[in-house]
């Protein structure tokens, strides 16, 4: 009588296998690929600039809100692809010196910072 091992497989899942590549891939790349939702930071006494990547969103595809030293990207609704994002700054933000240019799939912010206002008054003496 001859005995020979049962070998046994597992059914072959390709979920698993696409999931396992994308691992090996990322572990292999490491940091040489910027992820998608990078931002690049350059600041100085003026004012802060963000720069980030929104490739495949036209114009009126994002909604850009201030408020304060808090800023809100957003993608409407039927974008095709979503985005939300929120930055808080070390500083307030003046919205008339500031500006948002879209080139090329990527979003540049340019946020002016608020300069403080002094709210001292003086009175006439009488």
């Amino acid at each position: 009588m001859i005995f020979s091992p049962v070998l046994r497989r597992n059914a072959f899942n390709p979920q698993a296998a696409d999931l396992a590549l994308q691992r090996f891939l990322q572990g292999t790349l490491g940091n040489a690929a910027p992820s998608p939702s990078s931002v690049q930071v350059q600041r100085d006494e003026k004012a802060t600039t963000l720069q980030l990547d929104v490739p495949g969103l036209s114009r009126e595809q994002l909604q850009l809100s201030i408020e304060g030293a808090v800023v809100r990207l957003s993608s409407v609704e039927g974008a095709p692809r979503q985005v939300q994002r929120a930055w808080e700054l070390d500083h307030e933000i003046d919205t008339a010196a500031s500006s948002a240019k879209l080139e090329n799939g990527v979003l540049t912010l340019s946020l002016a910072r608020l300069e403080p206002q002094s709210k001292a008054t003086t009175l006439s003496i009488q």
